[in-house]
């Protein structure tokens, strides 16, 4: 099935450079890449949750079981939801509101040059992550597959 607002078609010498392809590969890339991050920092708070926990602890945060258990179940579960593009413009929104707030709580000591620099890394995240829920999964993700499966139907 064609898209019906199919984007510009250029040609590059003999090749065509279609601007369609372009935009698949790009959003199935900022998916992967986006979602590698959260998956990478996940694993590793799996792999030391004490080392984890007590850094939470020491920033002074309420619950830091909970705060952990709901670390893992974004950075791994929702990450990997991202990443094949399941209900990907939900999943991108508390990905990216999970990112400030982390920001908020564990990079606010904005006279630190490095904190600051975390602290904006964090903001452009979930920059990115809000192109996604605004803009969708791209035609390489189940939200896809789904949709036409369902307009099928």
């Amino acid at each position: 099935m064609q898209n019906k607002a199919a984007l510009p078609t250029w040609r590059y010498g003999h090749d065509p450079f279609d601007l369609n392809r372009l935009h698949t590969a790009s959003a199935f890339a900022g998916r992967a890449l986006l979602s590698s991050l959260f998956i990478v920092s996940g694993l590793g708070k799996a792999a030391a949750p004490a080392a984890t926990l007590g850094y939470i602890g020491s920033t002074g945060l309420p619950f830091p079981t909970l705060a952990l258990a709901v670390a893992l179940l974004i950075e791994l579960g929702f990450a990997a939801a991202l990443l094949v593009g399941y209900r990907t413009r939900f999943v991108a929104v508390v990905m990216a509101g999970f990112t400030v707030a982390t920001a908020l709580a564990f990079h606010n000591q904005l006279g630190d040059q490095n904190q600051f620099i975390h602290f904006l890394k964090n903001l452009a995240i979930a920059g990115g992550l809000l192109q996604m829920a605004a803009f969708g999964a791209g035609a390489l993700s189940l939200d896809t597959y789904r949709n036409r499966r369902n307009a099928h139907a």
